[in-house]
């Protein structure tokens, strides 16, 4: 029988004597210095001294006591129109049918609005106000209404990006730019996982929203911070399931085998790469027993998949926005599902749906796409409420920005009956994990055109998000092609009156 690859032994020649030699003790003495001058965290030290047994996922502290746990971030992708579901304009529907003044045009760029003859365009919706704090919801969305004490509402976000790939890369990623990790890559890269047997970082999509890599990627961290996709049919990670034949006995030898090998290699080129690639393999062993179980909800009650919404009946008409298959039941089960990750540990859930860019039919397609969010949305809340998880579970509802007060006027539409893109003004909702529930923040004008007060910019967001993990957005950085780069950019401020 051939006796396998001693890969210590190899290790004990002169040449890997004096790499393990330069690698080991020096490298344990360097990131002992570095931590003490805090140039790299302490978790980052231990991770050099001893490569082969920190895993790059275990949990680590942060900055300060942090007051979120875990992040649920539903992304609306396509931008759903503020001034239909949450900021009410009276004065816009007065001045239904009137031009701006070019004053307020001049110098603004739209996707396809034509200036010149472009008007305003009032809402037929019905706001009315919920809640002991009074906050204002649309008609299309009294489940979320029902939770107006719990939530957040902040009426005055901006960005940057007016198209949506670089406004979706914006709100992800901090920067309009490729190759950047996402938020939730950043954050598990602070702060690592609780979960042992699952992702640190799981993506939720439905409704025709494709899990694009740039809106869930690691970048220049090491790969195992990117998101993991999980499937609403079959298994919920491509290839999981063992090949016919395979024993769990001889997978487990194949891996150890393989570790010992990438251990090896580990220690001669320090590549973080190769230690994710360790982790990831391990965990994808581990997930192959937990996943199954993840995604069974038979353990869950009746009256808990009622809350959610999973049976209620699909929309008829197969050619409304957003509808793919039964997108009722599958974004209501994505939001229970978010539940139980968090419940078993997963640091950061993305929950990817879309598409709420409405440019014509908003009447027909708004309506809908509010009814497939609203009951599961609120339902979460709810739920998370009730297991006591909502205070150290942060959800989050938002989009890359807003629609226009504007109707859109593209020359080939017969008649106005959408809006345009609106980086400047736009809104989010937020609940638990440190943020201050029954409160409306931010003022926009008579018309949702601009901020007249307490103007947040995505990056500000970002610091905010960060700031209740316990993570300074300042000090949470890369080193990469020798600049230190951070999710915030260069800018940032985290904004204290969000905060409970």
């Amino acid at each position: 029988m051939q006796r396998p690859i001693d890969f210590e032994t190899i290790m004990r020649t002169r040449r890997g004597f004096l790499t393990s030699s330069a690698s080991g003790l020096g490298m344990i003495g360097l990131g002992s210095l570095l931590a003490q001058d805090g140039v790299i965290a302490r978790s980052t030290a231990e991770a050099t001294a001893h490569p082969s047994v920190t895993h790059p996922l275990a949990p680590r502290s942060g900055h300060f006591p942090p007051r979120a746990k875990s992040c649920i971030f539903i992304f609306m992708l396509g931008a759903p129109s503020q001034v239909d579901l949450f900021d009410p304009k009276p004065k816009l529907n007065e001045l239904d049918g009137q031009p701006l003044p070019e004053s307020m045009t001049k110098n603004v760029r739209f996707a396809f609005i034509q200036k010149e003859t472009a008007t305003l365009m009032g809402t037929p919706r019905r706001f009315a106000k919920h809640g002991d704090c009074g906050m204002d919801f649309s008609e299309l969305l009294p489940h979320l209404a029902g939770c107006a004490d719990e939530v957040l509402m902040a009426r005055s976000l901006h960005t940057d990006e007016f198209n949506h790939d670089t406004g979706e890369l914006m709100m992800q990623c901090g920067v309009a730019r490729f190759g950047l990790p996402t938020m939730g890559a950043w954050t598990t890269y602070g702060l690592g996982s609780v979960s042992q047997n699952l992702p640190g970082y799981v993506v939720l999509s439905g409704g025709g929203a494709i899990p694009r890599a740039d809106l869930t990627q690691s970048g220049f961290l090491p790969s195992i911070h990117a998101g993991t996709h999980f499937l609403s049919t079959g298994d919920p990670v491509l290839n999981l399931s063992s090949p016919p034949g395979l024993t769990r006995q001889l997978q487990r030898k194949g891996l150890d085998a393989l570790r010992t090998a990438n251990q090896w290699q580990y220690r001669r080129q320090h590549d973080p790469e190769i230690a994710s690639r360790i982790a990831n393999y391990e965990l994808a062993f581990r997930m192959q027993m937990a996943a199954p179980e993840l995604m069974d909800l038979s353990q869950e009650t009746t009256s808990t998949i009622e809350a959610y919404g999973m049976n209620r009946p699909e929309h008829p008409d197969t050619t409304v926005s957003g509808k793919h298959g039964n997108t009722m039941r599958s974004f209501a089960r994505n939001c229970l599902l978010a539940r139980r990750l968090v419940e078993r540990g997963v640091r950061f859930v993305n929950i990817l749906y879309g598409s709420w860019d409405h440019h014509e039919d908003l009447e027909k397609n708004l309506p809908y796409m509010s009814r497939v969010v609203d009951q599961p949305i609120a339902a979460l809340i709810q739920d998370l409420k009730q297991r006591g998880l909502l205070d150290e579970t942060m959800v989050v509802w938002g989009s890359e920005f807003g629609r226009t007060p504007l109707g859109e006027n593209r020359p080939n539409f017969s008649k106005v009956t959408g809006r345009d893109h609106h980086p400047l003004a736009f809104t989010m909702l937020f609940a638990g994990g440190g943020m201050q529930g029954g409160k409306t923040y931010g003022t926009t004008d008579e018309i949702g055109w601009n901020i007249v007060d307490g103007p947040v910019h995505v990056n500000d967001l970002h610091a905010t998000m960060l700031h209740c993990f316990g993570l300074d957005h300042m000090r949470l950085t890369h080193r990469f092609q020798g600049r230190d780069f951070r999710l915030t950019d260069v800018g940032g401020i985290v904004v204290d009156d969000w905060l409970s």
